[in-house]
């Protein structure tokens, strides 16, 4: 069914060129880079994306050295919330989206179905070619639910975020104590790796990698169908955020986003904190319940920082460059993690392993960022949009 808008519904988005909301940008790049501070130890894990199935290792390092504890904390920074903050990003352009059709007088959700269908089919590409953890898939069917609330009450939708949220905790909970349960019975033999695997990112060709995702396609695609219910909380909850004004530079932006700082990182970091202490056991309750609150606190941290910048330095004009080219940035730094570390490339998670500690993986993530920053900085010198916004846009038009 589609409803034809009339008028909309939400902020303008005037304040920054080409009509876009400068602070956006910056979260969207900060998210993007933040998702890859998770990745990369994917990328460069023995057993690659198949190694933090196969392992009951969580990545908490300790606190015994140095070293260990940078990745501890590396991680723990990063683990889930950039990517909670990324589907928050994607709600709050769904309600952008949902403005311009409502502008135009366009039906909804319209155009946006082909948008979302064409975003699952890229996401399908970047899964079987690039990286088994795509979320574009998962974001693509989810945006479809969420589009077709946008045309419901507030009433209704409000009803649908909550029970969604209240089903996911549900869910996460159960899953929880049979991991608690498993884990009282766990020898600790069961937890490596199997070598076939290691050899495959290592040492095997790129064709048996793709075969391999897909032969496995139903384990590694699990994370968007499990939680499913924290990705449409998390859109929704974009949309609810756009629309009360949250990303605006006025007065009522600023409140809002200081309330998201304090409730965020007030609530998000004790529990971070607590799901650590209790051991790999408590890993879904940390980047599935904890982050998310956590995540709010981060947007709106980033918001009070960017708010008090009176002029952009070259790390907002780079992040605000990466969030303008967030498509391409987020397959792009895929791209490049696994030319370095698997192999097909450099090879470098087999040559370096231990033997350089954590400080190679957050190198790693350091020097893609920084690509990253300038390559979209000078590429937006020249043109409007990233290359792979150009490809979606031409496909569309099509």
């Amino acid at each position: 069914m589609t409803e034809t808008l009339r008028t909309p519904t939400t902020q303008s988005t005037a304040g920054a060129p080409g009509g876009r909301l400068a602070l956006l940008d910056v979260l969207r790049g900060t998210a993007i880079l933040g998702t890859l501070m998770t990745n990369v130890w994917v990328f460069t894990g023995p057993g690659a994306e198949w190694g933090i199935l196969q392992s009951s290792s969580t990545g908490n390092a300790g606190f015994g050295s140095v070293s260990a504890a940078a990745q501890s904390l590396f991680r723990l920074v990063a683990d889930g919330k950039f990517l909670s903050m990324l589907t928050i990003l994607f709600g709050v352009g769904l309600a952008i989206q949902y403005d311009s059709a409502a502008r135009r007088g366009q039906p909804w959700p319209g155009r946006y179905r082909w948008r979302a269908l064409f975003l699952f089919a890229e996401g399908t590409v970047h899964f079987v070619l690039v990286f088994a953890w795509d979320v574009l898939m998962g974001y693509a069917v989810t945006a479809l639910v969420a589009a077709w609330l946008l045309t419901r009450s507030d009433r209704a939708r409000r009803r649908v975020m909550w029970w969604a949220a209240g089903l996911h905790l549900a869910l996460m909970g159960a899953l929880t104590a049979v991991l608690v349960e498993a884990g009282q019975s766990r020898t600790g033999s069961g937890d490596r790796v199997s070598q076939r695997v290691v050899d495959l990112y290592a040492h095997g060709g790129y064709w048996e990698q793709v075969s391999f995702r897909l032969e496995n396609a139903v384990a590694l695609r699990l994370e968007p169908v499990l939680t499913f219910g924290l990705l449409l909380f998390l859109f929704l909850l974009g949309v609810r955020l756009f629309r009360a004004g949250a990303f605006g530079a006025d007065e009522t932006g600023r409140r809002i986003r200081a309330r998201m700082l304090g409730w965020g990182l007030g609530l998000g970091l004790p529990l971070t904190a607590l799901v650590a202490l209790g051991g790999q056991d408590f890993f879904l309750l940390g980047r599935y319940c904890a982050a998310p609150l956590t995540a709010v606190g981060y947007i709106g941290l980033i918001g009070v920082v960017v708010s008090r910048v009176s002029r952009p330095g070259p790390l907002t004009t780079g992040l605000a460059s990466v969030g303008r080219t967030a498509l391409s940035g987020y397959v792009l730094q895929n791209v490049l993690c696994v030319l370095v570390a698997y192999g097909i490339g450099l090879g470098l998670a087999a040559r370096l392993g231990d033997s350089a500690g954590p400080w190679w993986v957050m190198g790693l993530w350091a020097a893609v960022s920084l690509v990253l920053m300038v390559g979209s900085t000078l590429w937006l010198r020249r043109f409007s949009h990233g290359p792979l916004e150009y490809v979606q846009k031409w496909a569309l038009r099509r």
